[in-house]
């Protein structure tokens, strides 16, 4: 299914650090191309949508008359999905290229940060509603940050100079897969706090048990 995806000669190794260059004290004057190293705009709208859906459904179950927080978090997830490019602030833009005040993929795609204010909300959430907003548009950010994360151009998870990248296709070729796993997540979620579903009651008590006994592994792992 993924054939048309990957290319057959390139390596694929689980993680790939790629140092970056980050430059101060004045825009870059190197354009980025965003064909080529960035999955598309419309992918990380769609999938800002499903961070959407998933925080919504998680917030409408974390206390009582918690509607208007759960859609208030629903419309920072979507802007969320696209924080990282626009935090870079672009200052002058032409065709497919852009000159930013940030480097593109460096600070802002930063992930430590937003996995830091995606946890911390969530585990508050109970008590202060008002982090629902956090936590939509820290959801919408980290999917941003895995929408990028397959192709050559990588994420900086841990350091901002330094980029990790699963190097499994280029941009804009594997779009429908990242979509389609973002709203399968946001299906299972939103399945569970409005249906009852045990396969979603399932999904989410992997997700916590997740958070709670393996996550220090997995980040052991992103930094070898």
């Amino acid at each position: 299914m993924l054939e048309p995806c990957i290319e057959k000669n390139r390596p694929q190794p689980s993680f790939r650090r790629m140092p970056i260059r980050v430059l101060a004290g004045g825009p870059i004057q190197a354009p980025y191309r965003t064909g080529g190293d960035m999955a598309s705009n419309a992918a990380h709208k769609s999938t800002g949508w499903a961070a959407g859906v998933a925080v919504a459904a998680v917030v409408s179950q974390s206390g009582e008359g918690r509607a208007i927080w759960a859609g208030l978090a629903f419309l920072l997830a979507f802007s969320g999905g696209t924080a990282p490019d626009w935090l870079e602030i672009s200052w002058w833009r032409r065709g497919s290229g852009r000159h930013s005040w940030i480097t593109h993929r460096t600070w802002t795609h930063w992930g430590i940060p937003w996995l830091a204010a995606l946890i911390g909300s969530y585990s508050m959430l109970e008590a202060h509603p008002a982090l629902a907003l956090v936590f939509g548009f820290a959801a919408g950010g980290v999917t941003h940050l895995l929408a990028d994360f397959p192709n050559p151009l990588g994420v900086p998870w841990l350091l901002p100079t330094k980029r990790h990248s699963l190097n499994w296709w280029k941009s804009g070729r594997c779009d429908v897969v990242v979509i389609a796993f973002a709203w399968l997540g946001a299906a299972t979620l939103a399945d569970w706090a409005w249906f009852e579903s045990r396969l979603g009651t399932a999904a989410l008590a992997g997700f916590n048990d997740y958070l709670g006994h393996d996550l220090k592994a997995w980040l052991a792992l992103l930094s070898v």
